[in-house]
C-alpha cells in the first residue's frame, strides 16, 4: 500500500475509534434527525401532502448537511490555526532559550510526580530526540499537529453525520402514507435518538439513562411543539 494511502487509511480508522469523534458524530446525527422530523412534523400538521413533505424534508437535510459541515470546517480551521500559532511561537522559544524551555519541561514532569533528577533526565532526552514535539505537548496540550485533510475530514464527518441522522425521518416520508407519516416518525425518531443517545454516552462515558432521558425529551418535544405549531398556524 503506497504510503500516503496508507497514512490516510490510518487516520480514517482512527478517527472511526476515537471516543471524541464518536460521540460528536452521535450529536451531530441527533442533530439531523431532530431538525428534520421536527420540520416534518410541523408540515405534517400544517396538512401538506407527500410531495410538499418529501421536498421540504430533502431541502432540510440538504441545507442541515452543509451547515454542519461549515459549523465544524469554521471550528477545525480555528484550532488548527491556534495550534500553528503554538508551533511558531515554541519553535522561537526553543531557538532563543533552549535552557528556559529544558527547564520548564523538567518542572512539568516534576509535576507529574518525578523526582527533580529524574525530570530533568526525561526532559534531556525528549528534548534530544524532538523538542518541539515535547514542548507542545507539555504546554499546549498538542499531541499532532492538524493538517488541511484532518480539517476537510472532520468537515465531511459531520456532513454525513447530519445526512444519516436525517435520513430516518426523510425515508420514512418516502415510504408511508401521509395519514401514517406522524405517527410513524415519532417512533422512529424515538428509537433511533435511543441508539444514537447510549452510542453517545457510552463513547464519552457518561451516564447512559440520564443521556437518553434527555436527549429523548428534548426530540420529542420539539417534534411535538413542531407538530402544534403546524396545526395552529395553517
Amino acid at each position: 500500500m503506497p504510503r500516503s494511502i496508507d497514512a490516510l487509511f490510518r487516520r480514517a480508522m482512527s478517527a472511526l475509534t476515537d471516543p471524541a469523534a464518536s460521540r460528536n458524530a452521535t450529536l451531530v446525527a441527533n442533530d439531523g434527525i431532530i431538525a428534520t422530523a421536527g420540520m416534518l412534523e410541523g408540515f405534517a400538521g400544517a396538512g401538506a401532502n407527500d410531495a410538499t413533505l418529501v421536498t421540504a424534508a430533502t431541502v432540510a437535510t440538504i441545507a442541515g448537511m452543509i451547515t454542519a459541515a461549515s459549523a465544524k470546517w469554521v471550528e477545525a480551521v480555528t484550532e488548527r490555526e491556534v495550534q500553528l500559532a503554538a508551533v511558531a511561537e515554541e519553535r522561537a522559544e526553543i531557538r532563543q532559550q533552549p535552557e528556559t524551555e529544558l527547564a520548564e519541561l523538567a518542572a512539568y514532569y516534576e509535576e507529574k510526580g518525578l523526582s527533580p533528577g529524574l525530570a530533568r533526565e526525561v526532559a534531556k532526552e525528549l528534548m534530544r530526540r524532538s523538542p518541539l514535539k515535547a514542548k507542545l505537548e507539555s504546554d499546549h496540550g498538542i499531541v499532532e499537529v492538524m493538517s488541511r485533510l484532518d480539517v476537510a475530514r472532520a468537515s465531511l464527518a459531520s456532513a454525513a453525520a447530519y445526512a444519516l441522522g436525517a435520513a430516518i425521518p426523510l425515508s420514512i416520508t418516502v415510504a408511508v402514507p401521509v395519514r401514517l407519516e406522524a405517527g410513524v416518525i415519532l417512533a422512529a425518531v424515538a428509537a433511533s435518538l435511543t441508539v444514537t443517545s447510549i452510542i453517545g454516552a457510552r463513547a464519552g462515558h457518561l451516564n447512559v439513562t440520564t443521556t437518553l432521558v434527555r436527549t429523548l425529551a428534548i426530540g420529542i418535544g420539539t417534534i411535538g411543539v413542531s407538530y402544534i405549531a403546524g396545526r395552529l398556524v395553517f
